[in-house]
């Protein structure tokens, strides 16, 4: 590939993004996509046949992105409560810079849930397991987290961050006529969130 050939790509898969977060897959047109690229329609085809290969390939780049972030989850240097301290940290973080993603994500899983289904297909999580096992044997055995009730656990840590964005409208106007806002209540949640869940698992 090229040097103007990846840069091309380059500005369609950010002008693909755009228009997908914003306007869903139903929504979204390859036209609307080629004119917020500044390309012309037929050397979006010439990248991408169709839209729906576009979306795939679009909705795989943000999912590894995600998880590419929260690799230091399994750093072996930190602790069980370090990890989960910083995944908030990190995860909320990344909300806020991309706000729009949880609604996205959530109306696209409902939208299609075969395609999340074929993408988690890929992912062993009993590998997973396996490494937070070895690395945190003891205080898993402490906390009594096992691989019969993780899903219960990994379910509540993603509610707790995922959901004051994917009902922003709701929490924003409700923290409104309480007096707060809804910028730091979201930095307040980073910390907030992290204790809730060490505490709950403690006792």
């Amino acid at each position: 590939m090229t040097e103007n050939e990846r840069q091309t790509e380059e500005k369609i898969f950010e002008a693909a993004t755009e228009v997908f977060i914003e306007k869903g897959m139903d929504g979204a047109r390859m036209q609307d996509i080629a004119d917020h690229a500044g390309i012309n329609k037929s050397l979006l085809h010439y990248y991408y046949r169709t839209k729906n290969r576009l979306f795939n390939a679009v909705f795989e780049m943000i999912a590894g992105q995600m998880f590419k972030k929260f690799a230091p989850v399994f750093d072996a240097n930190l602790s069980l409560e370090e990890k989960i301290r910083f995944f908030f940290r990190e995860h909320i973080s990344f909300l806020q810079k991309n706000p729009r993603l949880a609604p996205f994500v959530l109306n696209e899983i409902n939208r299609n849930p075969e395609r999340v289904r074929k993408f988690i297909q890929g992912i062993d999580i009993k590998k997973i397991w396996t490494t937070l096992e070895a690395q945190h044997k003891e205080e898993l055995e402490k906390y009594n987290i096992t691989l019969e009730n993780i899903p219960q656990l990994m379910t509540s840590i993603a509610a707790l961050s995922v959901f004051p964005f994917a009902g922003r409208v709701l929490i924003a106007s409700i923290l409104e006529k309480m007096g707060y806002n809804f910028d730091d209540y979201i930095e307040k949640r980073k910390k907030y969130a992290a204790e809730f869940v060490i505490n709950a698992i403690k006792k």
